[in-house]
């Protein structure tokens, strides 16, 4: 059983929601990202999405855009944030770590060596944005050979038809984006999600976390109520834009918001 698996069968055990929280690996400087993880577990989060820094985010908003700029200053490669990863592990041998990203930084240093690595930093699952599932036969077994899973994202346009065939490739998780547009987009309407979460659990019994549009605590309790996850990023990254120089503010205001979050999802 993968940490993912067992994060979300305790949680439903306990009759909780996970808390996964997205950062930029090496952002605003590499020697950040390991202490801001721990910070992210004590403050309540489940499961961390580390992005892996990339050129060319096209699904990112500018938020997130700025984020990867900010990592590439420091070159940040993928090698390193399989080493954050290690040392993470060092001294947290539970928290599931899921590495999102793209394809290219992955496809560069091959499916078979890259998959070997992540497995040994103790990385538990891979989300590739510019990944279809048409386009991952021959990527899909070399992580699973690892046990690693492979989580793929679901959108508001998603049919029926098409989310079972995602759903059939996916494991640990699926990623449901609440909106149309990049990460940072707003105006989220839960009641839209809910509706959009009864339809995919027709396709699968997977855990299905919801990001997108979740800033605070009221919209990340309003989501908890209706997804099994709820995925948190941007609002974090802007924490650290706002204190890129004073990165310990960075970490005390990221904290404070997992905090809240986690208050009133358990609420």
């Amino acid at each position: 059983m993968s940490r993912i698996k067992d994060c979300f069968t305790a949680l439903e055990a306990a009759g909780r929601k996970a808390l996964i929280p997205y950062i930029t690996a090496g952002d605003p400087a590499p020697e950040v990202t390991l202490p801001l993880m721990h910070d992210l577990v004590a403050a309540g989060a489940d499961i961390i999405e580390l992005g892996i820094p990339f050129s060319d985010p096209m699904a990112d908003g500018p938020v997130i855009q700025l984020a990867m700029e900010r990592a590439l200053a420091h070159h940040v490669s993928l090698e390193q944030v399989l080493d954050m990863v290690r040392r993470f592990r060092e001294d947290d041998d539970k928290t599931p770590v899921v590495l999102m990203g793209y394809l290219n930084p992955i496809e560069r240093m091959g499916y078979a060596a890259f998959a070997e690595a992540a497995a040994k930093s103790g990385v538990d699952g891979i989300l590739t944005v510019d990944l279809p599932p048409e386009e991952a036969q021959d990527v899909l077994p070399v992580f699973k050979a690892q046990g690693l899973d492979s989580i793929f994202l679901l959108s508001p346009t998603t049919t029926k038809e098409r989310a079972r065939l995602i759903c059939e490739q996916a494991s640990g998780y699926v990623y449901y984006v609440s909106l149309k547009g990049v990460t940072g987009s707003s105006a989220l309407n839960v009641t839209e999600v809910a509706n959009r979460l009864d339809m995919l659990r027709t396709v699968t019994d997977l855990p299905i976390g919801v990001g997108f549009g979740i800033r605070d605590g009221a919209s990340a309790a309003a989501v908890a109520k209706v997804a099994d996850g709820v995925v948190v990023g941007s609002v974090l990254v802007n924490q650290i834009a706002d204190h890129a120089d004073q990165p310990e503010q960075a970490r005390k205001g990221i904290a404070a918001i997992i905090s809240s979050m986690r208050s009133a999802m358990d609420q």
